[in-house]
């Protein structure tokens, strides 16, 4: 099965290359720089991903799964410019902000300094007309990224934090699958960079400091208020953090929240698990879904409170079939501790 879904997938590519390289005005493949390496993010060393003045590194409090890879994101927001602060969605970023996502795997995730692999850097480029997503492919000997607008599949090797040997054929995708998760309506929009998610600290080379209040005096960030009155989302996997209500719609929230919601692709199942819901039935509870099937296995609820193995989101979390799995995209593994995260929330609930 997988095997033909990725020469489906193959063929996708093709069309979608042809039709961006040929058919559309904003997406001209000449117009982009075809090497990371040009546009100078990164000082020495390319794979060391060690920004210069105005790259501005940053992490997200309960970030994406992506099948057990690492990430290392950077912002930069183009001189004079900044953002204006909102409590509730992701930042407004100006015109010319580059988002900079890079997906790595540690050769052994036990011991960081033996080196990583990086696999690819996504960036998402604002311009005047909308953001647009470019995948840059890095090489064997880790020197450079090329873009390439038809997404690829390498194997990457490399020991989990058990020191168990894992290995996956890794999917980048195309810049058409870039829509899947990051359009909004007609729009594409970023995922991650918001108040709720980038309340918390990061190690800078001058210390450690919260990233809202370092954007705001690094100029890139207005109208921050006091950060007693800014929303912060839990770290999913540290109880420490939140609750396991919070923790668990946390985890939904970033997986899931971007395309169920009402202004989502997915908008159109009525289940909606970003942060903000507050209807139970919306956020699965009891909710029969509207387009059942081969999906849905035979079970008949999103959410049956206190049955995970009777929740619809249980089966297809579990799942790593393409026509059953979700998220549909950018991933092919089971997320093991998150799933085990919403079953301990669906057993708990009343």
């Amino acid at each position: 099965m997988k095997k033909i879904y990725l020469l489906l997938a193959s063929i996708g590519v093709f069309i979608i290359t042809v039709a961006y390289t040929f058919k559309s005005p904003m997406i001209s493949i000449k117009e982009y720089r075809q090497s990371l390496s040009e546009y100078g993010f990164f000082k020495g060393n390319l794979a060391d991903l060690k920004p210069v003045k105005g790259v501005i590194p940053y992490t997200l409090n309960t970030p994406l799964f992506s099948d057990y890879a690492s990430k290392a994101r950077f912002v930069k927001v183009p001189e004079g410019k900044s953002v204006n602060y909102n409590d509730k969605e992701v930042f407004d970023f100006p015109v010319g902000t580059i988002l900079i996502k890079n997906f790595f795997y540690h050769k052994d995730a036990r011991k960081p300094q033996k080196g990583k692999r990086i696999m690819e850097t996504r960036l998402l480029i604002h311009k005047n007309d909308g953001w647009v997503a470019l995948p840059y492919i890095w090489n064997e000997t880790q020197t450079e990224a090329n873009l390439d607008v038809a997404g690829d599949t390498k194997k990457v090797n490399w020991r989990d934090t058990r020191g168990k040997k894992r290995k996956i054929e890794y999917i980048i995708p195309n810049m058409n699958q870039c829509k899947g998760c990051h359009e909004r309506g007609k729009k594409m929009v970023p995922i991650g960079p918001s108040a709720r998610q980038l309340n918390g600290d990061f190690e800078y080379q001058s210390g450690k400091e919260n990233q809202l209040l370092h954007w705001q005096k690094q100029g890139i960030l207005k109208g921050l208020p006091q950060l007693a009155e800014v929303p912060r989302l839990p770290v999913w996997n540290n109880p420490e953090t939140g609750s396991l209500d919070a923790r668990a719609r946390a985890w939904l929230d970033i997986n899931c929240g971007h395309c169920h919601r009402p202004d989502g692709p997915a908008n159109t199942s009525g289940l909606f698990l970003y942060i903000h819901e507050q209807n139970k039935t919306a956020l699965g509870i009891n909710k029969a879904p509207i387009a059942a099937g081969r999906a849905a296995g035979s079970l008949h609820f999103d959410i049956v409170p206190g049955k995970p193995q009777k929740s619809i989101l249980v089966y297809r979390m579990e799942s790593t079939d393409p026509g059953i799995m979700m998220p549909e995209i950018a991933r092919q593994l089971v997320h093991k501790e998150g799933l085990a995260l919403v079953k301990e929330w669906i057993k708990e609930m009343k």
